[in-house]
């Protein structure tokens, strides 16, 4: 088999994979495109929802597969410009963003700038836009940094983009947030981003397993951690809202009868848990009815009310501030090959990564 490769899953069935063969330096690109040599990417629990939802947010649509059954689900990650026709881009620059599992990937830069460019292929241009932005990376490279910023610019862009709107909403007049999957590293941003952006206006509760308790409750970005089976300790007197990063629909119902109409919100933000997202037919579910928060909407309200750099400022402060926190409870697991973004997303699929683990993939 060749070296380049597309890596794929199945749509229905992401737990089965396929590695497609590519041409992969030697292919040909059209004039103002750019052909990338992919060195590594970030594989977490966005990745699933990426997969989850590929056919309802249009995930499948930024790189597709010439077999409609298949999908290949995005990674955030780092590469090198091989061969450019693009002027303004020079080969042997260096890329961070939204990118294909795969060796290889062809992008066609427009509206270029010192600090990057935007994506212009035809058929993305209908495709949020936030997923469309490319940094050019300057200066001397450094490694562990990289493979840090692409485990967590995603997941805390969302954690502090979540944080943000639910300050501005006032968290929908609740005086309690209530978080599942709190030793997630979403989860984990969101508490960083209230705590230190936000001077916490409000009491956070994380929701975690018996085996993640003490990791959780020791990152100190909670002010309280529970267990599961310890969800009725939590006052249901008091309004709440709740913040649904794992999707598990049996867990929701829970949390909606406890609080029953004392739960002001239902925000579900993540499908790590994503087999179990949807709940069993016929089963109804008291309080507000849940909604999703999509964090790409964020992103243009917010570049409307303090302009692209304006918004960008903000996050790479409050991220490189969770980044420096992270190194004191976070270990990065590298892999290499088809193999490892397989057993990885298989892991991932299952539950089977540790909270204190993030994981880098060269392709």
């Amino acid at each position: 088999m060749s070296d380049s490769y597309d890596f794929a899953v199945r749509r229905d069935d992401m737990r089965e994979t396929s590695v497609l063969e590519t041409p992969g330096a030697d292919r040909e690109i059209d004039e103002g495109q750019i052909l990338l040599e992919v060195d590594h990417f970030s594989l977490t629990a966005n990745n699933v929802t990426y997969g989850a939802m590929g056919e309802a947010m249009n995930y499948w649509d930024f790189y597709p597969a010439e077999d409609d059954s298949l999908g290949r689900i995005p990674a955030w990650g780092y590469a090198d410009v091989v061969v450019s026709k693009a002027e303004g881009i020079e080969e042997g620059a260096r890329v961070f963003g939204y990118l294909p599992m795969s060796t290889h990937a062809v992008l066609e830069p427009g509206r270029i700038r010192e600090s990057g460019f935007t994506d212009i292929t035809g058929f993305r241009s209908g495709l949020p836009a936030v997923y469309n932005e490319y940094r050019l990376i300057t200066g001397e490279k450094d490694d562990e940094r990289e493979r840090l910023v692409a485990i967590f610019m995603p997941l805390y862009g969302t954690s502090w983009l979540l944080a943000d709107w639910l300050n501005e909403v006032d968290f929908a007049g609740a005086s309690q947030l209530v978080a599942s999957s709190a030793s997630s590293k979403t989860a984990l941003g969101l508490g960083h981003a209230l705590q230190v952006d936000f001077d916490n206006p409000i009491e956070t509760v994380g929701l975690t397993s018996p085996g993640n308790l003490e990791f959780t409750t020791g990152t100190g970005h909670w002010d309280a951690v529970v267990t599961y089976d310890d969800l009725d300790s939590i006052d249901a007197d008091t309004p709440t809202i709740y913040v649904d990063f794992g999707g598990n629909a049996k867990l929701r119902h829970r949390i909606h009868s406890h609080f029953g109409d004392r739960l002001v919100a239902s925000v579900a933000v993540g499908i790590a848990d994503w087999e179990s997202m949807v709940p069993e037919e016929g089963d109804s579910l008291p309080g507000p009815q849940p909604q999703f928060f999509f964090a790409p909407d964020r992103v243009v309200k917010r570049n409307a009310d303090w302009g692209q750099d304006g918004l960008g400022e903000r996050l790479a402060k409050s991220q490189d501030r969770f980044t420096d926190r992270s190194r004191e409870w976070m270990e990065v697991q590298t892999g290499s090959g088809p193999d490892a973004i397989r057993e990885s997303l298989l892991a991932l699929m299952d539950g089977k990564v540790p909270p204190d683990r993030g994981i880098s993939v060269n392709p």
